[in-house]
């Protein structure tokens, strides 16, 4: 089947157990994921609001992605890990990516016990946000960040450009490299990121394309993955993620896709040797990866006839303007940089 075998997946782990805190614009309760919806945290806000609204509806279509459980079994959107829960969690208002908000976000999650942040956008670098990263991985928590998309960055941005952030780039439909995926040395691994479906406040949906998709894509399966092997560390999460990849470029890593496509079926069953050492889960992969032909798309429900005249969204999303304040930060943060290694 030339999908990602969702079906196949669902008979071996649907990431009952995990929590998955989604730092974006909120997400509303859809009929999709209601009943997956805790109360979370609005960190743009001193109202003391739960996350579960929705202005933009980014947020709600990456939980949906992630955690979708649908209307039954043949209608709305299904996502990867259909039983794991969402933590959503609020760090925009604007459309723009803050690299303090989102710090403050992170921090929040980790001290809620969540086991998977997922990020699906960019902001800017900072000392504050590196912090809330470090203790994240530090607290075992498996951190997934979107590289960002070739209309609006020219480079990855943070926090996926940070070491021990699993950063995830797209495919396409034909399941190759998507070139609305930024390349760089530091992507890791790619999934399904073109004409994705997925839910809209209140009760919509919506085709949309870009890393955000991927990002969440792969959140998913790494909620799969902690549900079905609770003793794994987050960093060996993130390896086998990498090491059952399927390569898709030139052999080896690459700036496209890093180890390759991602093969969730693989992920869940295949043997695969641990980190030796305990080593950074960015490391080459211990087992061999192969290829798989065929396009990789996730196999959602159908939305139903009441959802088939939505107009398609755009998934230029929240975040996708990090590269001016990249940019601009560069020369504050070299400064701060050497001023700390002086000190």
């Amino acid at each position: 089947m030339k999908s990602l075998n969702l079906s196949a997946t669902r008979t071996i782990s649907t990431g009952s157990g995990v929590t998955v805190a989604v730092l974006d614009s909120g997400s509303f309760p859809h009929p999709d994921i209601r009943k997956n919806l805790l109360a979370g945290s609005d960190q743009t806000s001193s109202h003391h609001r739960d996350g579960r609204s929705d202005n933009d509806g980014h947020g709600t279509r990456m939980a949906a992605l992630i955690a979708g459980h649908g209307r039954g079994t043949t209608r709305g959107i299904q996502g990867i890990a259909p039983s794991a829960k969402v933590l959503p969690v609020v760090i925009t208002a604007d459309g723009r990516g803050h690299a303090d908000l989102m710090a403050r976000g992170v921090a929040w999650a980790s001290s809620q016990k969540a086991q998977i942040i997922n990020i699906s956008g960019v902001a800017g670098p900072g000392f504050e946000l590196q912090d809330a990263i470090d203790e994240a991985l530090d607290d075992d928590i498996v951190v997934v960040a979107a590289v960002g998309n070739t209309s609006s960055d020219a480079i990855i941005n943070y926090p996926a450009a940070f070491d021990g952030v699993l950063a995830v780039g797209a495919t396409g439909r034909d399941g190759d490299y998507s070139s609305s995926s930024v390349k760089d040395e530091k992507v890791q691994i790619c999934a399904p990121g073109v004409d994705i479906i997925s839910a809209q406040p209140p009760d919509r949906y919506g085709s949309a394309t870009g890393t955000s998709d991927s990002t969440a894509i792969a959140s998913g399966a790494a909620a799969l993955i902690r549900a079905k092997f609770p003793n794994l560390s987050a960093k060996e999460v993130v390896h086998r993620l990498t090491a059952t990849a399927d390569d898709i470029g030139p052999p080896g890593r690459d700036d496209e896709c890093g180890f390759g496509r991602l093969n969730i079926v693989k992920a869940l069953t295949a043997d695969v040797p641990p980190l030796e050492g305990g080593g950074n889960a960015s490391s080459a992969p211990t087992s061999g990866a192969s290829s798989a032909a065929g396009a990789v798309r996730p196999e959602f429900a159908s939305p139903g006839a009441a959802a088939a005249s939505e107009p398609a969204s755009s998934n230029n999303g929240w975040l996708w303007g990090g590269l001016a304040g990249v940019i601009a930060a560069v020369g504050v943060v070299v400064g701060l940089v050497l001023r700390r290694r002086r000190t």
